[in-house]
């Protein structure tokens, strides 16, 4: 007897679709091993700067005067510094200063980003000449001598520390998110529903906003790997978040200098922690930045839902 059978009863099943997430984290770990590492290194710092109250074994600040500069071993993993404070300890409670800083003035840079890019990429004209020269004017400084005077005149502390670095970065990023908006400007949907009638916040909101994600998305994580390397270096040069708050830049500087030849584990963790970090960001951001951008996939491939089939 013939096999009148169809569809679905022809014994081929169809393939289930996963979600945007679940498919970008596969073809994150398939096509982007070392991104997969760094953002592992990400989600780790970011749990031990949530739950450091539970991971840490000590307060950042007790002291055990009996134990002064003992080396890593089983009772203090990573060593105790020149007053017997757990090394360990202030490294995890560093990690939790590191996240608030980081994520705070990272998110005050994205707003401030999004927020000129849109505007000056949107309209154009005299107003984005005018805030586009203020913004070269900005970038032509360095960034250090702007940390330094500004941290010189509002003092340091961590919303001032806060303040300045989002400042730093929302002025200087807003040329990349006003590049893709001055690109998404000119696709004939915008053009369509401008023709309509559609109010100019609605058109920001629904078509222009949407679909410059992806850059932001990759800004915001390249941003907190300079964040974090910026804080460290104010720290260091004593101008960032004051002692005894446990900073990585700060541990570096102050423990690590004077000791680094006594107890050379006083300069090496601080200094590892913020290399790890700021790699593990950074290639984690190159690689979101690969993904969801088209124009940087590969010719011979095409990515769908489910996988990476070749053409």
């Amino acid at each position: 007897m013939a096999d009148t059978t169809i569809g679905t009863s022809s014994g081929v099943k169809p393939k289930k679709s996963r979600g945007f997430l679940a498919d970008m984290l596969i073809r994150l770990v398939r096509e982007k091993p070392l991104g997969a590492v760094g953002g592992g290194i990400f989600l780790a710092l970011l749990i031990v700067g949530v739950f450091a109250d539970f991971i840490a074994f000590d307060g950042p600040n007790v002291m055990h005067i009996v134990d002064r500069l003992k080396p890593p071993g089983a009772e203090y993993w990573l060593g105790t510094d020149q007053i017997g404070r757990d090394v360990f300890s202030r490294i995890v409670y560093g990690a939790q200063l590191s996240v608030i800083v980081a994520f705070s003035a990272t998110s005050l840079s994205i707003v401030i980003s999004v927020v000129l890019g849109l505007t000056t990429g949107f309209f154009g004209g005299r107003f984005d000449m005018i805030v586009q020269r203020f913004v070269d004017a900005w970038m032509s400084f360095p960034d250090l001598i702007i940390l330094i005077v500004a941290v010189s005149v509002l003092g340091p502390g961590v919303w001032q520390i806060i303040l300045v670095l989002g400042l730093l970065y929302g002025i200087a990023g807003s040329r990349i998110i006003r590049g893709a908006v001055i690109s998404v400007r000119e696709n004939v949907y915008v053009q369509a529903t401008q023709s309509i009638g559609t109010p100019t916040w609605r058109v920001l909101a629904k078509h222009i906003l949407p679909n410059v994600m992806a850059p932001i998305i990759v800004l915001f994580t390249t941003r907190l790997a300079a964040v974090i390397l910026a804080e460290s270096g104010l720290s260091f040069l004593g101008l960032g978040i004051p002692p005894p708050a446990p900073t990585w830049g700060g541990m570096l500087s102050l423990d690590g200098r004077s000791y680094m030849f006594q107890a050379p584990w006083l300069a090496v963790i601080p200094g590892l922690a913020i290399t790890i970090v700021v790699y593990g960001i950074n290639v984690f951001g190159d690689a979101l930045r690969d993904l969801l951008d088209p124009r940087l996939r590969g010719g011979g491939t095409s990515y769908k839902s489910g996988g990476v089939a070749k053409k």
